[in-house]
């Protein structure tokens, strides 16, 4: 049996072993199997085989056995305890003594006597150890380190990290890794420790890897604090992610009293912090065992700037330092090595190396690092300071312009972020000096003057986080301030998102998706996964209308996702989705089966969660992708031709889109050009891109030449808000703002809502032949609703059990449906009988009274008073009314005129479209009189006396497929219309 003691592998932690081992002399149960093991042959310090000669004792108490009265040792030495000494401990009397001067008596302060107390245990090996560290000859190097990019750098990981609910980045952290970085890539030596063989003589031993000893204060309790040095092994392996999870774990262990035997042994480095109390700078103790302990300092002005005004010190362009020491042993490690290896330190920490940039990299940060830059700042020159004053103007500017650029739109994160030219401050002559100092902001933020720090960061949070916004494109300058006013500083924030709300209908949205997938495997059914973030969209658009009393919506979808929105937002019976995958098919049905789940429309009652009802219609759609746009939009516009007031834009078109499809079909472009014509508009069109950066298996780069699949809208001047879809509550605050943007402005506005397809185009189709690095990125992302769980939960919000609990509750309702559907068998199908031939159609008698005919050709040239007509018109209507009046004939365009104003006087709207449509192409038709003076029109047909229908007629776009779809959605939304086209 190899017997040990405490100064075998443990270094610093001596006094841990110490402790531990009395622990396991009067209750080994509370021990780990570990600690049992280890002590089951274990010497302590002082015992009579490891301190065979007294001398680790002596030396320790040879000054603490003193009589403190006699100053004689006591001939017990150290065995004598604390409860053995007899002697009191006496106080003098104060004296009281005369002076010459005041008289007044002078008390004298007594000399304490106290007893010395021998040092036992934990505390006499932390003393061995401080002793035995005398005979390591030590050096120590000291360098001083600016700390303003790692401080800004720093800003900006944790304000992305503080985001998404993860925890904070601290110094230490970083200092740490480069300690790591700087003695893997630059300073191997620094891991080397001194060591003797058997026969004493001095030996080297190098090391692979970096084992890290963390200095950890812990306290103990009753005022007591103690030093644990726990081991991060190999750290030179890990990226800062890595390093950066297994540091905390091994805090998280210390904190809960649950290092085990392991975590102390094998320490080459230590780094100790006491900068965290405000030590500046700290030459520590070199345990035996280590090649080198660095120190760091705290972070903060050099002591002759501490009493300066911050904006004094932020124009000089003086920064915090943090001053660093390497303390090394001698014998192996020399002074040049030491100094080379703090060098680098210094240059990973103003990111020199990339630095910054692996940093970034490995935490999935989406951004560029901040770059160390020299400053560039004249005091003395009023023209430098107006130049940099006029360029934070144009930085202003190409924020709003192009900072959705830079935004984290992209869930997947697969490619790395760039830094245009035009965002970078670089650019302006800026640098992270410039951050502290204050410019004029021209209402930024709210504040007419700020930082250039305070300003960026209110930019950038506008405009290139989980949103981005393209709106400077916009010719009217009340639409761009109300999206500022909106989006820098406060606006987004002002929209209070229902995060139970959200978190249930991503919990509708996955569970059904992940149940069909489950009870129907392989089955086509275009699922939203990856894409969930749209339920909670349609959800809050559609409960905004509810509460502000709109009359209806209509929505048109693609097929991707198209069965989740009839569950979810259209209520459609989950029984009977469930009975079309069970092939029960309706015998009425003229459809057929196959694909028709996700082409069928649907018609329903939206309920708002403060009580507000909106009807709501899905419209039908074929696998011809956006052919359901200008349908839907005829359908809203027919509704609206219903609604009084007229114009009141009270029906909301909803439109879905797929990427691919949206950028590569020229319908869309024809729906937009229509949007903001007379006889076409709606009032707005709230437009939602599911951009899965794919189409079927097309790239984007493949699929489209621009560079969002959005930028046809920027023809009608829409504002476009880019929002990733992995962030479902910026989803739902964008839905907010393009329903308020609609109902502001009557426009069209659209969400590219930038997610990713888990699957291929259908549930069968394998992606990774055409898109494989998408499709491992894809395989290792945690769905929507997962990832906004674990966000709440970090912040408090809610429990895991809460939402794991609202899940299976959905599931239980999905499995009701689905038993429901099973059980109820389909009927039997019967053939029915033919129809009876019906023959020739019975004649309809379709003739109109003479006395209506003259009332509506009288009125057909009945000019307001203050209309004048073209002249030619006048001479060609008289002859019109002399072949009317004398012949008894009309041609045909006073015919088809007479025709249509019967069919008003009757009841029946009239709807006339065309290219040429109110003149005719012919010049014939004239159904719209303009005034050859000032041009305003007059229909004489809509302007009928006792009229019970409208007639409208308009010009319209030279479109044919956008333009017939329209019509064909508007007389199928009014089938009482005559509609032509």
């Amino acid at each position: 049996m190899v017997e040990r003691s405490s100064s075998e592998d443990f270094g610093a932690n001596s006094w841990l072993v110490e402790e531990m081992y009395e622990r396991y002399r009067d209750e080994p149960e509370t021990l780990s199997a570990a600690w049992r093991d280890f002590f089951s042959d274990y010497m302590p310090v002082g015992s009579p085989k490891t301190d065979p000669t007294g001398e680790l004792v002596r030396l320790v108490t040879e000054n603490l056995d003193t009589d403190s009265k006699t100053g004689i040792k006591s001939s017990e030495g150290s065995a004598k305890s604390v409860s053995q000494v007899k002697q009191s401990v006496e106080v003098s009397k104060p004296a009281v003594a005369q002076t010459s001067d005041t008289k007044l008596p002078v008390v004298q302060t007594p000399i304490e006597s106290v007893v010395p107390e021998p040092l036992r245990g934990v505390f006499a090996v932390i003393a061995a150890n401080m002793q035995a560290s005398l005979e390591v000859p030590t050096a120590t190097s000291v360098r001083q380190v600016p700390a303003k990019l790692l401080e800004v750098n720093r800003k900006v990981i944790n304000g992305y990290r503080g985001r998404s609910g993860e925890s904070k980045v601290s110094f230490t952290h970083l200092i740490g890794y480069a300690i790591v970085r700087a003695i893997a890539d630059s300073a191997p030596s620094m891991k080397h420790v001194f060591s003797v063989d058997d026969q004493g003589k001095p030996q080297i031993q190098k090391f692979t890897h970096v084992n890290m000893g963390l200095a950890v204060d812990v306290d103990k309790g009753n005022g007591q604090r103690s030093l644990v040095v726990p081991v991060l092994r190999n750290a030179d392996t890990l990226d800062f992610f890595g390093f950066l999870l297994a540091y905390e774990d091994i805090i998280r262990k210390v904190r809960a009293n649950k290092l085990g035997l392991e975590d102390f042994k094998g320490a080459n480095i230590s780094l100790t912090n006491p900068g965290t109390i405000g030590t500046q700078q700290s030459v520590p103790r070199l345990m035996v065992g280590q090649g080198v302990i660095v120190g760091v300092g705290s972070i903060d002005y050099p002591a002759e700037f501490q009493g300066s005004d911050q904006r004094t010190l932020g124009r000089l362009g003086v920064s915090k330092v943090v001053t660093i020491t390497s303390t090394y042993d001698h014998r192996i490690i020399q002074g040049a090595e030491s100094g080379r290896f703090l060098k680098y330190v210094h240059e990973l920490l103003i990111g020199e190396h990339n630095f910054y940039a692996d940093v970034f990299s490995s935490l999935g940060v989406p951004y560029q690092a901040v770059q160390w830059r020299e400053d560039s700042n004249s005091l003395d020159s009023e023209d430098a300071l107006l130049e940099k004053q006029m360029q934070i103007a144009t930085l202003i500017r190409v924020h709003r312009v192009r900072g959705h650029l830079i935004a984290d739109l992209d869930p997947l994160h697969w490619r790395a972020p760039e830094m245009p030219r035009e965002l970078d401050p670089a650019t302006y002559g800026l640098t992270l000096w410039d951050l502290d100092r204050e410019f004029l902001t021209g209402g930024v933020g709210g504040v007419s003057r700020s930082t250039l720090g305070e300003l960026l960061g209110v930019l950038r949070d506008a405009y290139c986080r989980t949103i981005g916004v393209e709106y400077m494109h916009i010719h009217s300058t009340e639409e761009q301030r109300w999206i500022q006013e909106r989006f820098e500083g406060h606006g987004v924030g002002e929209h209070i998102v229902d995060q139970h709300r959200v978190l249930e209908r991503l919990n509708a949205a996955e569970a059904f998706e992940r149940f069909l997938a489950t009870k129907y495997v392989g089955t086509k059914r275009f699922g939203l996964e990856g894409a969930e973030s749209l339920i909670p969209m349609l959800d809050s658009i559609l409960s905004s209308s509810a509460d502000n009393n709109m009359h209806s919506a209509v929505i048109g979808a693609m097929h991707r996702g198209r069965l989740n929105v009839l569950a979810n937002i259209m209520n459609k019976d989950l029984e009977e989705i469930f009975e079309e995958f069970e092939d029960h098919i309706d015998p009425s049905s003229v459809q057929g089966s196959g694909d028709v789940k996700y082409h069928l429309g649907s018609v329903g009652v939206f309920a708002s969660p403060k009580g507000g009802s909106l009807p709501i219609e899905l419209s039908a759609n074929p696998s011809h992708l956006e052919t359901v746009g200008p349908i839907v939009l005829g359908m809203v516009r027919s509704a609206q031709d219903r609604i009084d007031p007229p114009l009141s834009y009270n029906v909301l078109p909803l439109l879905l889109h797929g990427d691919a499809a949206f950028a590569g079909q020229g319908i869309v472009a024809e729906a937009f050009a229509m949007s903001d014509t007379s006889g076409y508009r709606v009032g707005g069109t709230v437009h939602i891109i599911v951009n899965n950066q794919i189409g079927f298996t097309t790239s984007p780069q493949y699929a489209r030449s621009s560079k969002y699949p959005s930028d046809v809208a920027k023809t009608v001047q829409a504002p476009i808000f880019h929002v990733n879809g992995d962030d479902p509550e910026a989803c739902v605050r964008v839905a907010n703002l393009a329903f308020e943007y609609r109902q502001r402005f009557h426009k069209d506005v659209v969400i590219d809502m930038i997610c990713y397809r888990r699957h291929g185009h259908n549930e069968g189709d394998d992606p990774s032949y055409t898109q494989p690095l998408m499709y491992k990125a894809i395989a290792e992302r945690r769905s929507v609703r997962k990832l906004y769980v674990e966000t709440l939960v970090k912040r408090g919000d809610i429990t895991l059990d809460q939402a794991e609990q609202a899940l299976t509750d959905y599931q239980g309702k999905l499995q009701g449906a689905l038993d429901a559907a099973r059980a109820a068998k389909p009927a039997p199908m019967k053939v029915p009988p033919p129809p009876k031939p019906i023959g020739v159609v019975p004649h309809v008698e379709t003739g109109v009274e003479r006395l209506t005919l003259d009332e509506i050709f009288n009125h057909l040239s009945a000019y307001p008073s203050d209309f004048t007509a073209h002249p030619k018109l006048v001479r060609q209507f008289a002859l019109r009314a002399q072949l009317y009046s004398s012949q008894q004939d009309v041609d045909w365009a006073t015919a088809e005129a007479l025709a249509f104003g019967s069919l008003v006087i009757e009841g029946t709207p009239v709807r006339l479209m065309g290219e040429d449509a109110r003149r005719g192409t012919f010049s014939q038709r004239h159904s719209t009189l303009v005034d050859y003076n000032n041009e305003e029109r007059w229909v004489p047909i809509d302007t009928l006396p006792n009229s019970k229908a409208r007639f409208w007629v308009y010009d319209s776009l030279l479109s044919e497929y956008a333009a017939l779809g329209f019509e064909y959605g508007y007389s199928h939304s009014n089938t009482e219309a005559l509609v032509m086209w």
